[in-house]
């Protein structure tokens, strides 16, 4: 049983784009996005990329009267390509609760998402396989969320192809923020992320790449750690985690990575599978 003021992240999966199974990434991980957040007694998830199979898995261990909310920051295939093995799903008791930020403007909702996703000749069955209860939760990115009486989560719109969200969680005078996936513009530090992370405690962020690499990846809708690193100084968050790595960026690399932030900017962090902060 969780404290009450308890707040914990846990990553399940830090890679975009595809799992990277190889050994030379196997310290880092190789699963896709998938950030469990618990706030007390309540859980949160955040993507639902290949590292939500064995997150599942340990939620299940549990019981199955388990109540789950999963936030989807967008629904390229990397973000969601772990739903149909989320074994809670298959619960008739549980709770499951879906939300999306991004897809109303375009015309679209989750359901509809993962019903095309879920689709034969691309898998055999349809999300109506699920037996836990399971809803979705359309918004519009720039909303203020309350998923518990007391409880809420703002969120903003990101500079992605298709659209994405990002999320800060308040709890207990503590504050987190998720901001993946989201492409910057040189020296136009993004106004509407800063004033989401202003203060926070912690900033988990879109570091697919380096500014070095960045010009190689204009408009593919991804930033960088420095980036990242100039958006927490800017703001005043506490700390930085960089997340969502490249998937051409093995173990050694990101080592090294990791070392230059931690000069740049110290207590930086380079997420990895099975890492767990306490807020």
């Amino acid at each position: 049983m969780s404290e009450k003021n308890d707040f914990s992240v846990r990553f399940w999966g830090v890679r975009g784009s595809i799992p990277c199974p190889e050994s030379s990434h196997s310290r880092y991980g190789g699963n896709t996005s998938c950030v469990e957040v618990k706030c007390g007694d309540r859980h949160f998830i955040f993507d639902a990329g290949t590292g939500i199979r064995s997150l599942g898995h340990n939620i299940c261990c549990g019981g199955d009267h388990q109540q789950v909310d999963v936030f989807f920051s967008h629904t390229h295939h990397d973000h969601i390509m772990g739903m149909p093995f989320f074994g809670p799903n298959f619960f008739p008791k549980n709770k499951v609760r879906l939300w999306a930020g991004h897809l109303l403007d375009q015309g679209s909702n989750l359901h509809e998402i993962l019903c095309r996703y879920m689709a034969e000749p691309l898998f055999p069955v349809p999300p109506k396989i699920f037996s836990a209860n399971v809803t979705f939760h359309d918004f519009h990115a720039g909303e203020i969320l309350e998923p518990y009486p007391g409880l809420k989560i703002r969120t903003t719109p990101l500079n992605h192809p298709n659209g994405a969200t990002a999320y800060r969680l308040d709890y207990d005078g503590r504050s987190l923020c998720y901001v993946t996936d989201t492409e910057h513009v040189p020296g136009r530090p993004d106004r509407q992320i800063l004033e989401l992370i202003a203060g926070a405690d912690c900033m988990i962020y879109d570091s697919s790449y380096t500014d070095e690499e960045f010009p190689r990846f204009k408009d593919w809708g991804h930033s960088t750690w420095q980036e990242g690193v100039r958006l927490c100084d800017l703001a005043g968050v506490k700390q930085l985690v960089a997340f969502h790595h490249d998937p051409c960026h093995d173990d050694s690399f990101l080592d090294a990575q990791a070392e230059k932030a931690e000069s740049m900017r110290p207590g930086t962090v380079f997420a990895h599978e099975g890492l767990v902060l306490n807020l």
